[in-house]
């Protein structure tokens, strides 16, 4: 056995045990077991009945309110094992602070998320919030629902409807994001040049509906990633990016980021791919696996995300995942998706014709890049890299075989591109 998120082992019974107590009711619930070691290895418990009792009353008298648990004792007599469910009345406290996970620990949360937990408890989404802002203005978010829904006029009563103001609370935090004018962060977006110290074009899209943030950056997209290419008597339109791609990966880093962090969306620009990095990782419910199979369920931004949808920004909820892939289906090259607690990063490459490389040439093809020259220091620094220096060696000279990679210099000062 190993320990996990949701299990950890006690070999002995002290109060630190209330700690994880606290990290699981929070969160996603999970296993305590008793009487096993770091190692996973069985150890037991001597006067069992009583542990059982010493824990009970443990938790009963420290953590506020009371988690829902169950206990039973296993392996023979010789293990407790505690079962706490994920609890609807957070945040649980233990000695005046809650918890959470992290990775097999259990850490103190900060004040961002302690804020979380208790709107969590109120079953509130921080969208929901009635903003500090309450003479908003909603013209472009109108001019979007008249040529896309048809309506005439957007009234109070339709901003009722899209759950952005409420007769109680006015307008919430969901409707400044989309109003006119507001102070909430937006998408900084920048095409580089040769490095990532020359800047070919930066804007900063802020203080402004995040409808309209979204069509500028996809306008700017298509400045660098689409051309018309005259062919006999036919204008072909070409995408060297897949402009479906770029705006899903866009639009799920606007609905399932976390608002109350002062940090914009970045999207990077570069000649062989664009990168989208949003904040906030995963919701709490939400495992890696399941966010990158396409099966993500779990809305952090409700509210917003049915006014994209409204909007036809985008086609349905928990699937933009599996439309980024499918717009590379014919491509070699295929998008790379970084999951950590943080943050989300989408890489969009180029789209590539099937050279006939492995899996394994194309990771190391898909790092290069063709008017910069990388050293194999930068190449190994990529997510999609997972294998050694010499196999990545080896590679780069295969590729260069194939015709398909330039390689100058020598020793330490060997870079390589993709060949023109």
């Amino acid at each position: 056995m190993k320990e996990s998120r949701q299990l950890e082992f006690k070999e002995t019974i002290s109060n630190t045990f209330l700690k994880t107590v606290s990290a699981f009711a929070n969160y996603d619930g999970g296993s305590i077991l008793f009487g096993v070691n770091d190692a996973g290895e069985v150890v037991g418990i001597n006067d069992i009945e009583q542990k059982c009792l010493d824990i009970e009353n443990s938790i009963n008298d420290s953590i506020k309110p009371q988690p829902e648990y169950s206990m039973e004792i296993i392996n023979v007599g010789k293990t407790i094992s505690l079962n706490v469910r994920p609890g609807a009345n957070k945040p649980y406290i233990y000695k005046g602070k809650a918890y959470k996970r992290n990775d097999t620990s259990t850490i103190e949360v900060d004040q961002i998320e302690l804020k979380r937990l208790i709107l969590a408890g109120e079953n509130l989404d921080y969208e929901e919030l009635p903003s500090h802002e309450q003479n908003l203005e909603f013209s472009y978010l109108e001019q979007e629902l008249i040529s896309t829904t048809g309506i005439k006029k957007l009234s109070k009563d339709i901003l009722k409807t899209l759950n952005l103001y409420s007769d109680n609370n006015g307008y919430n935090i969901a409707a400044a994001i989309v109003s006119d004018k507001n102070d909430l962060p937006g998408i900084d977006i920048a095409k580089f040049g040769e490095t990532i110290s020359i800047f070919q074009k930066r804007k900063t899209l802020e203080h402004q509906s995040i409808i309209r943030s979204f069509h500028e950056a996809v306008e700017m997209y298509k400045d660098y990633y689409q051309y018309e290419k005259v062919e006999g008597f036919e204008r072909k339109h070409i995408e060297t990016i897949p402009e479906e791609a770029f705006r899903e990966a866009l639009a799920n880093a606007i609905i399932h980021r976390v608002w109350d962090i002062n940090s914009h969306i970045r999207v990077s620009m570069f000649d062989d791919r664009v990168e989208i990095v949003s904040v906030g990782g995963l919701p709490n419910s939400v495992t890696a696996d399941s966010y990158l199979s396409g099966d993500l369920s779990v809305l952090r931004n409700p509210i917003l995300a049915n006014v994209f949808h409204r909007l036809k920004l985008i086609e349905k909820f928990g699937t933009g995942i599996r439309r980024i892939r499918e717009a590379y289906a014919e491509s070699q090259a295929k998008p790379i998706f970084v999951v950590t607690e943080n943050l989300i990063k989408v890489t969009l490459p180029l789209l590539s014709d099937n050279m006939d490389l492995t899996k394994d040439e194309l990771a190391v093809y898909s790092v290069l890049s063709k008017n910069i020259n990388k050293p194999i220091s930068e190449i190994m620094a990529s997510p999609s890299i997972e294998f050694g220096k010499s196999k990545v060696t080896e590679i780069l000279k295969r590729l260069a075989n194939k015709k398909l990679v330039d390689i100058e210099g020598t020793g330490r000062g060997t870079k390589y591109r993709i060949k023109p």
